[in-house]
């Protein structure tokens, strides 16, 4: 049996698409106890926020760049 970490090293190698259909299965799968209108708003604002990536409306930076970003925003 593979580790988690193995298992991690594997699905990390898969590509973006595969990796964001796997993301996407396996938040489904969470037991939340929230109140299901703010999950439906949630869900929905992540659906749309990954087909605006999707169909190229908006492009995705990355953590760093992003934090960098608020960083330069707040003068530090």
């Amino acid at each position: 049996m593979r580790s988690l970490e193995q298992l991690t090293e594997e699905l990390l190698s898969l590509p973006s698409a595969s990796r964001a259909l796997l993301a996407e299965k396996l938040v489904e799968s969470l037991e939340f106890d929230a109140d299901p209108t703010i999950q439906a708003a949630w869900t929905s604002t992540a659906k749309r926020r990954r087909d605006e990536i999707r169909n190229g409306a908006v492009q995705p930076v990355s953590g760093e760049e992003a934090l960098a970003q608020v960083r330069q925003l707040l003068g530090q």
